[in-house]
């Protein structure tokens, strides 16, 4: 059963510590890890699937609406930086999830839980604005079993039958990935996302671990097929929330949408 995005908040304002919680010198929100940090090595803070946030203030707002940091894109990046607090934890470190999670928390302690999109009616054509409330956002299950603290896991590649070992991605290897992208961009008019992606998330083919036969691999040898399985095999085991919602059409027919998280999410109408 999956659990609410919402029950994951534990209040802990700084000046009120108790002994699991240190004291900080401004508002703190303790959230709950989609991964529950079975992702992570043992002794790592993330490793108790918890993360101590700062609460976001007029810093984190300025911060939101630089138009240096949105121009570089990196605003997000800054952001995270800025609420993470927890010593020892940097924001190159989370699982993608987790991340997600972290900042659909602040946005939720900061702005509150409504959230307004404007969906297509699919049979009329017609736009309507609908409220979404981000607490009930749920955490997806994942079977912990199918984790593991070196965060490497095996398949056979249906098609080709190679044996490769994979990795679910944090938002380092994200930031890397943009990098990786914004350099073949400039060679490369196609970018190159879909294979620099790969070459982050596979560390192994056949045993060896050289990055040249990795990217020789992915490059020539990554089958379609077996590129498509390889996305749903992550997708089955990568901790996360779950971003669809129930929505009813003008007819009475109801579909599960994935929430669209545009510009305003961190920009709410007054």
């Amino acid at each position: 059963m999956e659990q609410n995005l919402e029950p994951q908040f534990s209040r802990g304002l700084g000046p009120q510590p108790t002994q699991q919680q240190k004291s900080y010198p401004f508002p703190t929100e303790v959230i709950s890890l989609p991964s529950k940090g079975l992702c992570y090595p043992e002794g790592h803070p993330l490793a108790k699937g918890e993360l101590t946030i700062k609460l976001m203030t007029a810093k984190e707002e300025d911060i939101l609406t630089s138009t240096n940091l949105i121009t570089k894109g990196i605003h997000i990046d800054k952001l995270l930086e800025s609420i993470i607090i927890e010593t020892g934890v940097k924001p190159e470190d989370l699982l993608v999830g987790d991340k997600n999670a972290v900042l659909v928390a602040s946005r939720v302690l900061a702005f509150g839980p409504n959230y307004s999109v404007t969906i297509t009616d699919k049979y009329t054509g017609e736009q309507e604005e609908v409220n979404i409330d981000l607490g009930k956002i749920e955490i997806k299950e994942i079977e912990k079993s199918l984790l593991n603290r070196n965060n490497e896991y095996e398949f056979v590649l249906p098609v080709s039958k190679t044996l490769i070992k994979y990795k679910l991605l944090t938002h380092g290897d994200e930031i890397a990935i943009k990098k990786d992208v914004e350099a073949m961009s400039k060679v490369n008019q196609s970018g190159g996302e879909i294979t620099s992606r790969y070459r982050r998330i596979i560390v192994e083919v056949n045993g060896s671990r050289d990055l040249g036969t990795i990217s020789e691999f992915v490059t020539n040898r990554l089958l379609a097929g077996d590129s498509r399985a390889l996305r749903k095999e992550i997708q089955r085991i990568t901790p996360d929330l779950n971003f669809t919602f129930e929505h009813t059409y003008s007819t009475g027919d109801t579909e599960a949408l994935r929430i669209p998280f545009g510009v305003d999410f961190f920009y709410p109408t007054e």
